[in-house]
């Protein structure tokens, strides 16, 4: 679709008054910031536009982006719109992903992710307190990554608890935590940490 075809359905509105160059950049912005498809009648509120107006201008990007192939396409569903990558992207996206998944893990993010499975449920306050350095980015890191999740709140504290999953037992490849390997007895033993452990845990 040429920007003149474009232009002639939208309607004639300042840059300033909509605070974009146009309307279907407005809506462009607003859609990549959703984090759930937006409906027409909140794109057109937020744009201070009618309802048809929006609509034609969604399903004339809609349009344009499927004419010219792009890596990603613009969906109806759910009762609004949202980007999507497009299908014939899929190879590509799912390499992409399972190579990120299949990255090694850091020393650190190994260290932290033993002293989680032998001491689980812990906080993360107790697994700095074990491995002497702030353990919060690779707790970020094994959280996305699937292998460990939060496991309610500790009673005392509040902190978080944090537990492996089913996914690290998946590439451990091992049926149950019962099937670890015996090293727990060379971690740091939690009872006689009790005053730097408790310190660090109400800080959580």
């Amino acid at each position: 679709m040429s920007d003149v075809e474009r232009d002639a359905t939208e309607p004639e509105q300042e840059p300033e008054e909509l605070g974009a160059p146009s309307l279907s950049a407005a809506i462009e912005a607003l859609l990549l910031l959703a984090d759930e498809p937006m409906s027409v009648v909140s794109l057109a509120q937020a744009t201070r536009q009618t309802t048809d107006e929006v609509d034609a201008t969604v399903r004339a990007l809609a349009r344009e982006y499927d004419e010219s192939v792009r890596g990603f396409e613009l969906r109806e569903i759910a009762g609004g719109w949202r980007y999507y990558t497009r299908a014939e992207c899929s190879p590509l996206v799912e390499r992409f992903v399972l190579d990120g998944q299949q990255a090694r893990l850091t020393q650190a993010s190994l260290e932290t992710l033993a002293v989680i499975a032998y001491r689980q449920p812990v906080t993360r306050g107790r697994v700095s307190a074990v491995r002497g350095v702030n353990v919060d980015g690779v707790i970020r890191t094994l959280v996305a990554r699937g292998l460990i999740e939060e496991a309610g709140h500790e009673q005392e504290s509040q902190a978080i608890l944090y537990r492996t999953t089913s996914t690290f037992l998946e590439r451990l490849g091992i049926a149950s935590l019962e099937d670890l390997p015996p090293l727990a007895e060379h971690l740091p033993d939690l009872a006689d940490q009790e005053d730097v452990l408790d310190s660090v845990a109400f800080g959580d």
